[in-house]
């Protein structure tokens, strides 16, 4: 527990001496609710209360993108020799690898909660129960994308190849899910493409419980985007978070299994600059 504890801090710490980081993450923000608010105005008929509903997507899309980015500071930490001294060191190596993890996952958390913390000036509405599932799913889906993001991080040979793969998955996942452009004004063909993205049930789940969509019909989460209908079967948000812990569970196991058999001897970083706010060294 000491070695995972250390790792946190670690890079929790590395969060706190970042600063341009947040301040990036918060202009991303803005950025996104200003060109997307525009695409919002359009489907203000069918969704109930359009900038909340952009604002949620933006949350967990950066909750999402974060968890997966940080992982590449892993591999900077192994080319810069910092990590080889803890692979060497007589700590089991599914521990360096649980402690990568939840660091990821708590800077995205992070990240989450002050864009969140923006939103209370924008009009989104919160109490303690509703705020306490608003966190649980951020930390479900950090720790989710985290895993995912080392098992990348464990296969790739360099911090370029790295990036490479993480925005080939980043963007076609974003704008498939529905977090930024809801999925009933998309065009029809590409809607089977939603079922098999794990960002389109984050984003379901944590639009459920953050709009308060409790009390709503099947038929009005169908009409909101925020249930899906796949053939006889309606996808609701509670059977999202089934198949989101699913996807947890896997993507840990992977992980775990990948980072303890890696070979990370010929690791080298990339000497350009991290792209994106998530990026950027613990």
């Amino acid at each position: 527990m000491r070695a995972i504890q250390a790792i946190l801090i670690r890079n929790l710490t590395g969060l706190y001496r970042d600063k341009i980081r947040l301040v990036f993450t918060l202009g991303m923000t803005f950025f996104f609710l200003f060109i997307f608010s525009f695409t919002m105005k359009g489907a203000a008929g069918a969704i109930a209360q359009p900038m909340n509903y952009l604002l949620t997507g933006i949350i967990i899309m950066t909750v999402f993108q974060t968890a997966l980015n940080n992982s590449m500071g892993i591999l900077d930490d192994i080319a810069s020799g910092f990590m080889k001294e803890i692979l060497v060191a007589p700590i089991a190596r599914w521990q360096i690898s649980i402690g990568q993890v939840l660091s990821s996952m708590c800077i995205a958390v992070l990240q989450g909660l002050i864009i969140l913390v923006v939103g209370l000036f924008i009009g989104l509405k919160l109490d303690v129960l509703h705020t306490l599932g608003m966190v649980g799913t951020m930390v479900l889906v950090g720790f989710t994308f985290s895993s995912m993001g080392l098992f990348i991080a464990s296969l790739a040979k360099n911090s370029g190849t790295f990036q490479i793969l993480v925005s080939v998955i980043v963007m076609p996942l974003t704008l498939l899910s529905g977090a930024l452009i809801p999925t009933t004004v998309m065009p029809v063909f590409l809607r089977p493409l939603f079922f098999f993205n794990p960002l389109t049930y984050t984003a379901s789940v944590f639009r459920f419980i953050a709009l308060h969509m409790e009390h709503l019909t099947v038929a009005d989460l169908l009409k909101q985007g925020v249930a899906f209908q796949l053939g006889g079967l309606v996808i609701t948000p509670q059977i999202a978070l089934l198949i989101i812990v699913a996807m947890s569970t896997l993507f840990f196991g992977l992980c775990v299994r990948q980072f303890n058999r890696a070979d990370f001897s010929r690791v080298k970083a990339s000497r350009h600059g991290h792209g994106g706010g998530g990026g950027n060294r613990n």
